[in-house]
């Protein structure tokens, strides 16, 4: 199975829209319940998987949330980005089943010295899971310390992961169409997901160039990271990447 094929029958379809749980809240019950609530918004507005992530939660707060989806939500998409513990991150997706694993940086983050590791590291963590790995390259507050061309760090981050994700300054910040376009024209046909900015206005020119969009900032009332799972947010974006994917077709 090729690549990209891989990639849609995980997702389930072509271009896949992937949701951020965050984790906010106060207390463990304070965060199942907004889990819970927000999970539910994000299936009824047609959104295809979410990602479980210790933005504002810590990591016990993830396996918690992995473990309500496995046993409460078994037959939907989940997966897991386990910010600054790669392993664990991995180890989580094998223990709680999830489908996918996102990484925020795969290639180009670290000295070229460190990366041998690091490397070596992602390959061991690969074999011990079935779980795809997104991949970040020149990432959203990410460091560049590889000292190498984008070109060589794209092709290094192809080897690690099953999809490379691309982002523009910072959360919920417009992926410029030139970096998406950059990325594409390195990667070829290797699956490509624009993982910040992607909102109803540009969504139809983005997704002509890539294979589907990590959504977080968007789909909250406020339209920034820190706000509410808003019903309508899910539903406008969904409904006009619905229509973009018709016209395409």
């Amino acid at each position: 199975m090729d690549i990209k094929k891989k990639f849609q029958t995980v997702f389930g379809k072509a271009k896949p829209v992937l949701a951020m749980l965050h984790l906010k809240g106060e207390t463990k019950e304070e965060i199942l319940k907004r889990v819970q609530r927000e999970t539910e918004i994000y299936l009824d507005g047609g959104v295809d998987a979410v990602i479980v992530e210790n933005y504002f939660g810590n990591e016990e707060a993830v396996e918690m949330t992995l473990a309500y989806l496995q046993e409460n939500k078994p037959e939907i998409i989940y997966g897991v980005n386990m910010l600054d513990d790669d392993e664990r991150g991995f180890m989580a997706a094998e223990r709680y089943n999830a489908k996918f694993i996102q990484l925020d940086s795969v290639a180009g983050h670290i000295t070229p010295k460190d990366d041998i590791i690091f490397g070596e590291n992602i390959a061991k963590w690969r074999k011990n899971t079935p779980a795809l790995v997104l991949g970040g390259v020149r990432f959203k507050y990410q460091p560049y310390k590889s000292g190498r061309s984008l070109e060589e760090d794209l092709c290094i981050a192809m080897e690690r992961c099953d999809a490379i994700v691309v982002t523009g300054e910072g959360t919920g910040l417009e992926t410029e169409m030139d970096k998406i376009l950059r990325f594409r024209e390195i990667v070829g046909e290797f699956p490509l997901v624009i993982g910040a900015g992607i909102v109803p206005e540009n969504c139809a020119e983005r997704f002509k160039i890539a294979d589907g969009a990590i959504v977080g900032s968007y789909f909250k009332d406020n339209y920034r990271d820190d706000g509410e799972v808003d019903i309508v947010h899910v539903q406008n974006l969904m409904h006009a990447i619905t229509s973009a994917s018709k016209q395409m077709n």
